[in-house]
């Protein structure tokens, strides 16, 4: 009764953020910095003009945005998974016992299932790509190379007992163009697949993902490039520009977060995808974490270890809208279109737009960054005469 009081009463009425900590709660005022240090204007500064400052130092060294953005999305309520919310540690005995019951379920019925479709989807790949290689090019390889693509996509979304609610296909990419998507798990591109065909896009890889690279590659114009080819930025935009060139050729599916982020936010998209021209088709998808968590954490868990997390969970749920193709405005430079992309993402996705990369998962700030920081701080004391 507790716990169905405590879930009614975070639905009716939504919580403002919290921050959480070993010896209780700090609220976050969200009010923006120069507003809420309007009212402090002096004609001399004082020692208390720094508390605010030191407040919200506090608050982002406790929890700031960026980081929370890479740990699993916090549920209002148990989903009888992963307690993935710090109020549901115990609930009851019953609920305990049903959740026992889940994990006997999930691990002993579910998890078989699941990897038995999965290594017939994943070898269904292989060789039907392989074989499809084998045929000359022309209408019937492509023809069949999109059925192969097609069937083995559906079959692995069988094995995560998929249900994906796609909204908008009037909108699905076209030949010639380039798909990109907000990216929170490897399984983002099977999601997409199996609605539609995309020529894939990403760096070599070794033991079985690079024997499933070198098959499809042969049936398809998928563009797989070596490590030192990456840090070669033009030469990777000269490749893909050839490759939309082609109006024949499967549209290209990118994600530019360039790194999975949690099923809450989009952060900065790269500019290298918007500096090749072409038409852009912008998808927004967001997964239920009700039934699963879809988020890979790759600085905590393995492939492996993120794949049996996620074949054992009740169901991958999601939804994927399609958006109007857009293109780049002339006044526009590729960083203000990605932006413009990004922005229609996570509108329609019901996502938070954050300004920041994702490569702060794993890289320190820059020293830029924080340079630009340090000068508006120093701009709003002399716009608000806390400095004579």
């Amino acid at each position: 009764q507790w716990a169905t009081i405590r879930i009614e009463k975070g639905v009716k009425k939504p919580q403002r953020q919290m921050l959480k900590t070993a010896n209780g709660i700090i609220e976050r005022d969200e009010t923006p910095m120069e507003k809420e240090i309007a009212p402090q204007r002096r004609a001399s500064h004082k020692f208390s003009d720094t508390l605010y400052f030191c407040r919200k130092g506090f608050e982002a060294i406790v929890e700031d945005e960026v980081t929370q953005r890479f740990s699993s999305e916090e549920l209002l309520s148990w989903n009888l998974l992963t307690r993935t919310n710090v109020n549901f540690h115990y609930i009851s005995l019953r609920l305990t016992i049903v959740w026992v019951i889940g994990v006997v379920v999930r691990y002993c019925f579910l998890l078989p299932l699941r990897i038995t479709l999965a290594t017939i989807g994943i070898t269904s790949m292989i060789v039907g790509t392989t074989l499809v290689g084998q045929l000359p090019n022309s209408s019937l390889k492509n023809y069949m190379s999109e059925v192969v693509h097609l069937t083995c996509s559906r079959i692995l979304v069988r094995a995560l007992s998929g249900t994906i609610h796609y909204h908008n296909k009037e909108n699905r990419p076209k030949k010639g163009g380039i798909c990109v998507a907000n990216h929170t798990s490897p399984i983002d591109a099977i999601i997409l697949t199996n609605d539609g065909c995309y020529a894939m896009v990403g760096q070599v890889h070794g033991g079985l993902m690079g024997v499933i690279q070198r098959a499809t590659v042969k049936a398809c114009p998928h563009v797989w490039f070596e490590r030192s080819e990456i840090k070669d930025r033009h030469l990777v935009t000269k490749r893909l520009r050839e490759h939309v060139a082609d109006n024949s050729k499967l549209p290209i599916l990118i994600f530019p977060e360039g790194t999975c982020i949690n099923n809450t936010s989009v952060m900065m998209f790269k500019k290298g995808s918007f500096e090749i021209g072409g038409t852009i088709y912008p998808v927004a998808i967001k997964y239920d974490p009700q039934f699963g968590d879809a988020f890979w954490n790759s600085s905590k868990y393995n492939i492996v270890s993120y794949l049996l997390r996620i074949m054992t969970s009740w169901a991958i749920v999601c939804n994927v809208w399609y958006l109007p193709p857009m293109v780049r405005e002339e006044d526009e430079d590729a960083v203000q279109f990605a932006n413009r992309v990004r922005s229609a993402i996570a509108h329609r996705g019901g996502l938070t737009e954050l300004p920041w990369d994702g490569g702060l998962k794993r890289a320190k700030v820059k020293d830029t960054f924080r340079e630009e920081q340090q000068k508006n701080y120093s701009k709003m004391l002399v716009r608000n005469g806390s400095i004579g």
